[in-house]
């Protein structure tokens, strides 16, 4: 790896932090493409191709994850919604089933005992929300093939 591609990777890596934590704030692209350093457009692909998905996507996941883990402690899903940034209900409904694979309200409804006795870390990696029609591997999705073998790893019991 030459030395601009790992700076790129830092810069992009900064960006990434700052999605991680400042996700319930007004984030959009051009504000994560000036963490990095770089213009909009030429930040979006480069930060799909290391993650294998859209600055929004990831954006978007990280929300969803949170909500997750505040409607397992008995939040209402519209002060979920409310807390992890989205100012749309519906956009979160349908973001947050396309991704979980159920309504919110099921999901808050639903026993989490299991989770409940992970510990944390463990429950983050095991709840987190992925996508239901992941684009194939191929040419120019390496990364995501990569993520996608890592989290496949990672859901496989220990033999």
């Amino acid at each position: 790896m030459t030395p601009q591609e790992l700076a790129n990777l830092a810069h992009l890596r900064r960006a990434r932090d700052l999605i991680d934590r400042d996700f319930a704030r007004a984030l959009d692209v051009p504000a994560m493409a000036t963490k990095a350093l770089m213009s909009p457009a030429h930040f979006s692909r480069q930060f799909r191709a290391a993650y294998g998905e859209t600055p929004y996507s990831y954006l978007m996941t990280r929300r969803i994850e949170r909500a997750m883990a505040l409607l397992r402690g008995g939040m209402s899903v519209t002060d979920a919604c409310m807390a992890v940034g989205c100012t749309s209900l519906g956009s979160f409904s349908s973001r947050f089933t396309e991704l979980v694979g159920e309504p919110p309200s099921a999901y808050r409804l639903r026993e989490h005992s299991a989770v409940e006795a992970m510990p944390g870390c463990v429950a983050r990696i095991r709840t987190r929300p992925a996508r239901r029609a992941a684009r194939p591997a191929g040419p120019g999705n390496e990364a995501a093939a990569q993520v996608s073998r890592i989290r496949e790893a990672a859901l496989t019991p220990a033999e």
